[in-house]
């Protein structure tokens, strides 16, 4: 079984800093099935407010993706304007159209200095931190995107809806209890 690298302050975290619960994914915004678990991940989530953290982690499968890695970098060139999460998912929602033409005008709709966007990217800045986030998924046994941990421990079921409502539910039951707070569901 696969484990998960530590979560540090590197990476970018949705949701109850101090959920007990943690679902991270290695994804490349290019990747179609990525696209569909965006969905999954976002609907499913919300059933959760305050008790699982998410995390998204760059796997860019650029043999695959012509436009993965400059995607990973536009969404950390947002980010470093405070706007990682807002561009995150504008890429996933605009999946088809990634180009870097594309990323500027998404820079241009979530209002961020676009000069500095565009800068950062040029420059390729933002490249270590995607590196660092690939190797920390080779590192962890990804193969593939996208992939899911869950606690640390890869999920290795489908990540339909069901199935991972039933995961964090089971991994939420299981902090309670290690937490010794079981009266408290």
């Amino acid at each position: 079984m696969s484990t998960l690298t530590q979560v540090g302050p590197s990476d970018h975290v949705r949701g109850n800093p101090r959920a007990p619960v943690t679902l991270t994914e290695y994804g490349d915004f290019q990747c179609p099935y990525c696209g569909r678990a965006h969905e999954v991940v976002r609907d499913v989530l919300d059933g959760f407010k305050g008790s699982v953290r998410f995390v998204f982690r760059h796997f860019p499968l650029t043999q695959l993706h012509a436009h993965a890695l400059v995607a990973a970098e536009a969404a950390e060139a947002a980010g470093a304007q405070g706007r990682f999460w807002d561009m995150h998912d504008l890429l996933f929602e605009q999946q088809p159209a990634l180009t870097p033409s594309d990323l500027v005008e998404y820079a241009n709709v979530l209002g961020l200095d676009v000069d500095r966007f565009i800068r950062e990217i040029r420059s390729e800045l933002h490249l270590d931190k995607v590196k660092s986030d690939f190797r920390s998924g080779v590192h962890s046994g990804v193969a593939g995107t996208p992939t899911f941990f869950i606690d640390g421990q890869r999920f290795e079921a489908d990540w339909g809806p069901d199935s991972l409502r039933s995961a964090l539910q089971n991994a939420l039951q299981w902090s309670r209890r290690e937490r010794g707070d079981e009266l408290h569901r």
